[in-house]
């Protein structure tokens, strides 16, 4: 450990869209914000090609790039960037109580109010043909890519409500849509089944797994196989959706902050406090039902006002004690 320990007013753990807006919103309010991108700088957009739902790119943009223009914006306000891992956290429970984060392993700092932006990690299933095509129509968000495949015949992979639910959506702008379900029946709640089965162009496969991902630069279709018979069978797709879940990246929160059963952090009403004074939790770390870049960017803006507040009743209490 350094012999010298830092203090930060504001810490911002993770660099994705929540991340960045509550770094803007946190210098701009002098708060002096460092932020520590963790191992994924820019986090999920910058694995995504294309971004044509986020309000202000008429022409829309790419992932990457989006990513770098919020870190220069953040930048131009006064944030400090940099390259590191939260490797460990020791929250502090009153009310006023300084934080202590270790970043690498190796250095300790801390601070008065720490924002959790470490977002979510899409769950794939490991195929080398299907990582080797992510991003060139290997996609693990309908909502997000769908558009791109308008009029096209698509494959969607999963068995439960948000599987089904993206299966719907995808009918809806797609010309077929073939479900892939591992098990003999669907995990989705009744209402959801129904719907996909009253969907006239989604064709659901039962016992059915990816076999293999087919193309070279782009999806061009996908080999199937039935994991009772063993068979095998092709069809022709342009776009596979993997929707078999995400899992929130709070491990090394365990134990000290409030999460549900599946790890998403719970924060207080329609604040983004969590159950620590001090800490807050924006994007898609706390949101495990729209996971959009604008609603994370909504969510970073709010956990930066939150922390502002929550400093200012803090200095308000001392005052009055003093």
């Amino acid at each position: 450990m350094s012999n010298t320990i830092e203090r930060i007013k504001c810490l911002i753990i993770g660099s994705g869209p929540a991340g960045y807006t509550a770094a803007i919103y946190a210098s701009r309010a002098d708060l002096k914000p460092v932020m520590y991108t963790g191992m994924e700088p820019g986090g999920q957009l910058t694995t995504t090609t294309e971004v044509d739902n986020f309000p202000g790119y008429p022409e829309g943009i790419d992932g990457p790039t989006m990513m770098v223009q919020l870190q220069q914006q953040a930048e131009r306000f006064g944030t400090e960037v940099r390259i590191g891992m939260v490797t460990a956290v020791d929250f502090n429970k009153t009310a006023g109580g300084i934080h202590k984060v270790t970043v690498d392993n190796t250095t300790e700092i801390e601070a008065e109010t720490v924002i959790i932006s470490t977002g979510a990690t899409a769950k794939y299933l490991g195929l080398p043909s299907e990582q080797k095509l992510r991003g060139g129509g290997v996609s693990a968000c309908a909502v997000c890519d769908g558009f791109f495949y308008k009029g096209q015949d698509v494959a969607i992979v999963g068995a439960g409500d948000t599987a089904a639910e993206e299966a719907t959506y995808l009918a809806n702008i797609c010309k077929n849509v073939t479900m892939l379900v591992r098990k003999d029946h669907m995990r989705a709640s009744k209402a959801m089944q129904h719907r996909v089965n009253n969907t006239s162009n989604i064709k659901v496969m039962y016992n059915t797994e990816v076999d293999e991902v087919l193309g070279e630069q782009v999806v061009e279709g996908l080999r199937m196989v039935n994991n009772q018979t063993g068979s095998k069978e092709e069809i022709e797709i342009t776009g596979l959706f993997i929707a078999i879940g995400h899992k929130p990246n709070t491990d090394i929160f365990k134990g000290q902050l409030d999460m549900d059963d599946t790890g998403y952090l719970i924060t207080e009403g329609k604040s983004t406090k969590t159950n620590i004074p001090g800490v807050f939790a924006s994007g898609d770390v706390q949101d495990k039902e729209y996971r959009q870049a604008v609603t994370a960017a909504g969510t970073g803006c709010m956990a930066a006002l939150d922390a502002e507040r929550y400093l200012a009743t803090i200095e308000t209490n001392e005052e009055v004690s003093a």
